[in-house]
């Protein structure tokens, strides 16, 4: 055991001059592991409650109160928590994923295998909520490198019990624990408005787009009916070829619509010459053919975030034409409306890594969309234009918070 400096930030109240003392993991805890529970046998609809390995990161945080999933198998094949527990996943195929530490608060809740357990040996007073913020913090890189294996990272109950923490008195951990927990219950609440805000704008667009909701012109009469028309009526394609060798390569991201590739990558993945690829000009439309997360038939963003950007050939690009409000066709693109129209021309089983087989000459001539008069296209895209605005408000909350924890950890951890 070795003191070592105090955090920049402690509570009043607590004093301790000389610093945290130092422990050993093997000096706190005991290591166990749990027991497979497989896919098909947990679910929110099942009797006993569980926690499989995945879920460690990505659905939980530092604290399990209540568990998301149950299990329907036996008691005796199951392996059950006292409370208090440390959880860290044993595997993962980023190693980083190894060091995402959960307490368990709960009795008598089956822990799949795949996981390293660490209770409490009753020597030294903890509080598991207090260890898990510290292990995410301070220990996370730490335990990654001690990760062995190729494509499947393993990190044993061995590994762990070298490992030292800090501890202070555990009046001070809890005090810390309770703040802590206090944050991130702030940042669930904005995270559960934003996802309210999302659901009511989704409703919303359906019912706009499906014409159950309809605007009137300034004068209160109805809008003329929505038109029927080929998409090469509405579009046309966007073949200019990067001959001014502009370096700004383009990727699409669900959340940030045509990005910088370094920026979003930290790395470039494109081609050493990019003279070949498309030039596009702000407002102009790029269509990817992957299907990826929330679209199973690819993504269609506008380029909002520079005046000129490059983008693969593998991109079908176009831009409007005629009497045309581009903001409406972004959100007509966002709510779907062209999944089942690409899904007709979309060759059965020519799916390759992701990428859809989609011709362009059936693109523009085949898929038909619904396009209402440009006076009613101002309309709702002012409408959904409040509702971004609220939810990019409401999401930079988020970010601001998670800024703020990030400091606070960064301070009140040695």
């Amino acid at each position: 055991m070795e003191n070592r400096t105090l955090p920049m930030i402690r509570f009043t109240g607590f004093s301790n001059e000389k610093g945290y003392p130092r422990h050993k993991f093997e000096d706190i805890f005991t290591f166990s592991s749990g027991k497979n529970i497989k896919q098909n046998e947990a679910s929110p609809e099942y009797e006993v409650p569980c926690v499989r390995y995945g879920e460690l990161y990505h659905m939980y945080g530092e604290v399990i109160s209540k568990t998301i999933n149950y299990t329907n198998l036996p008691r005796s094949e199951l392996t059950f928590s006292f409370g208090n527990e440390i959880l860290l996943p044993s595997a993962g195929e980023d190693p980083l994923d190894i060091g995402s530490a959960s307490a368990l608060m709960l009795k008598d809740v089956a822990i799949g295998r795949t996981i390293n357990v660490l209770r409490p040996n009753g020597t030294i007073d903890y509080s598991p909520i207090y260890v898990s913020y510290y292990i995410n913090e301070k220990l996370r890189k730490k335990i990654s490198t001690l990760a062995r294996g190729a494509s499947i990272s393993n990190v044993y109950n061995s590994d762990l019990k070298g490992l030292k923490i800090n501890l202070p008195s555990i009046d001070e951990q809890k005090k810390v624990a309770e703040f802590l927990s206090s944050v991130d219950e702030k940042i669930s609440l904005i995270k559960e408005k934003h996802a309210l805000l999302t659901q009511y704008k989704k409703g919303v667009m359906q019912k706009l787009f499906k014409q159950e909701i309809r605007f009137k012109d300034d004068n209160g009469n109805a809008f003329p009916d929505w038109q029927e028309q080929k998409f090469e009526q509405v579009f046309e394609r966007v073949t200019r070829k990067n001959k001014e060798d502009n370096q700004n390569v383009l990727t699409i991201s669900a959340q940030q619509g045509l990005i910088n590739q370094e920026k979003y990558f930290n790395k470039s993945v494109s081609a050493k010459d990019v003279t070949g690829y498309y030039l596009l000009e702000k407002g102009d439309f790029a269509y990817n053919k992957s299907y990826s997360k929330g679209y199973p038939m690819g993504a269609i963003k506008r380029l909002n975030n520079y005046d000129k950007g490059v983008v693969s050939t593998l991109y079908i690009c176009f831009k409007s034409h005629g009497e045309q409000h581009d903001e409406f066709w972004e959100q007509y693109f966002e709510a779907g409306n062209l999944n089942r129209e690409i899904n007709k021309i979309a060759q059965e089983g020519a799916r390759n890594h992701g990428l859809l087989n989609v011709s362009v000459s059936e693109f523009f001539h085949d898929v038909k969309i619904l396009a209402p008069c440009y006076e009613e296209q101002q309309k709702i895209a002012a409408f959904l234009r409040v509702l971004d605005k609220k939810l990019d408000a409401v999401n930079q909350q988020i970010e601001l918070t998670q800024t703020f924890k990030k400091g606070l950890l960064q301070q009140m951890f040695v």
